[in-house]
């Protein structure tokens, strides 16, 4: 029987209904615990002293190799190719034809004509869409996020994946390296020792901190995982679980997950119809929000607004490039981090025990409900942004949301953040109904957030976009 597509399943339902109304459950960050020893301790340790990251499990691996691999990236992405060097990696951007942001991820540039993508779901399934219907010279393998639920199946990878970040992280690395290493630019691969293996590298840094990447065959996870801890004990480095990880990108900048602008315009239909109804783009994906509208373009972001203006460049060919030639630049909505209020946050915590219909609960660290947020912030009564990723720091004591915003509007505006779902609450199995809607002061802040980031951090992406 042939698979029912994603294009099928929109002929009977608006993409809007579909995602918001998903039984999909909660985003899960699989197979890593929730926390080690507690979340707070694990978000104060990559500001005072060095954490693991465990990346292992949660993104997919796209491995792309063959005489064409380049000329495809190329056709792919907004970001220039013409200094990608083996030993690089890049911020990976695809967009539609529209120009609006399908994904993100990082590239990295192994070998002649060999590259790995790491990153979610919507843009792995793009660049394998056109392996697949497209004329490349190209072989594509792909190594899934490992299952959200294993139901205790086992689970492997083709690669571990480890981040070493935070203040101590080089004496770390120097100790697991046996000694200095080379001096790793940013965003550029080399390799380190590590109980005398040969070890991939990538200066990198989640947290706002200075780190390494590392990555190696699945087989040996534990000797490398055991081998940074026991390195790292002396310097106070922590592991960090699942429920805290993801919240280091409240203090360092990067959205993580706009929704895929795939739903809509007849270029698209080949794609939509590729596309299964049971993945991500479908049945699996949830949109959650005050923001409401019927129309799911209303939700579509452009890299401008992401904060990855300074990545498009016009020197070669790609899908989406006259889009963006055409936008008007300076009306585009900026990335910044809202600030808020902490007696609102306090009264959205206090509502679940005092009032009879509580608010939308703000579950901490992590305050997002779908795999796409996107809560409207006013200003005299009229959307002018989007909160698109909310949780709380405990280092800067603050429930914090990345989101875009109307230029006119300055750093330092109070502005309303709608919290919860109207209406009680769509039927998302992640919602609990009947909630209230909850009005937030909110204080437009630089993004990164972190000061420490802001001052320190400025060869890294997060830094350039920021407000």
């Amino acid at each position: 029987m042939t698979q029912r597509s994603l294009e099928d399943l929109l002929q009977t339902v608006n993409p809007v209904e579909l995602l918001r109304n998903s039984q999909e459950g909660a985003y899960v960050y699989p197979v890593v615990p929730t926390e080690f020893s507690n979340w707070k301790a694990e978000q104060v340790a990559w500001q005072k002293t060095a954490v693991l990251f465990d990346q292992t499990h949660h993104m997919a691996n796209v491995y792309i190799k063959g005489p064409d691999a380049l000329k495809l990236i190329s056709h792919l992405g907004i970001n220039t190719f013409k200094n990608f060097p083996l030993n690089m990696a890049k911020q990976f951007v695809p967009v539609t034809y529209s120009g609006h942001v399908i994904g993100d991820g990082i590239l990295f540039h192994l070998e002649e004509n060999e590259y790995e993508f790491v990153g979610r779901v919507p843009t792995v399934n793009w660049v394998q869409f056109h392996v697949e219907t497209g004329d490349w010279n190209v072989e594509l393998v792909r190594d899934d996020r490992s299952p959200s639920r294993p139901m205790g199946q086992a689970v492997t990878r083709t690669q571990y994946r480890f981040q070493i970040q935070g203040p101590n992280a080089s004496a770390v690395i120097e100790k697991l390296n046996g000694g200095p290493i080379a001096d790793i630019k940013f965003f550029r691969t080399d390799y380190i020792n590590i109980k005398g293996r040969k070890v991939h590298a990538l200066r990198h840094g989640m947290s706002g901190q200075p780190g390494l990447e590392v990555w190696g065959p699945y087989e040996e996870y534990l000797e490398i995982r055991d081998a940074i801890l026991e390195a790292g004990a002396e310097f106070g480095i922590t592991p960090v679980g699942s429920r805290a990880y993801a919240s280091n990108t409240l203090e360092s900048g990067w959205i993580p997950s706009p929704l895929p602008a795939i739903y809509t315009g007849d270029d698209l239909k080949a794609y939509r119809e590729w596309l299964p109804a049971q993945g991500y783009e479908g049945f699996a994906g949830t949109l959650g929000g005050s923001f409401v509208s019927s129309n799911i373009e209303d939700y579509y972001l452009t890299p401008y607004e992401l904060g990855y203006g300074h990545m498009v460049r016009f020197d070669h060919d790609f899908i989406g490039r006259e889009a963006l030639e055409a936008l008007d630049k300076p009306s585009q909505r900026r990335k910044v981090t809202l600030a808020w209020n902490g007696e609102d946050a306090g009264r959205i915590a206090a509502s679940l025990f005092i009032d009879e219909i509580p608010a939308k609960g703000l579950d901490v660290p992590i305050s997002n409900y779908s795999s796409s947020n996107y809560d409207a912030l006013l200003l005299d009564g009229k959307v002018v942004g989007l909160s698109l990723f909310t949780g709380y720091s405990h280092n800067e004591r603050k429930e914090l949301s990345l989101g875009i915003i109307d230029p006119s509007i300055d750093v330092g505006t109070e502005v309303t953040l709608v919290w919860g779902e109207p209406d009680g609450g769509s039927q998302k199995a992640s919602v609990e109904r009947p909630h209230k809607q909850v009005e937030v002061r909110a204080t437009v802040s630089p993004v990164p957030y972190s000061s420490e980031a802001r001052e320190h951090y400025a060869e890294g992406w997060r830094v350039v976009g920021r407000a």
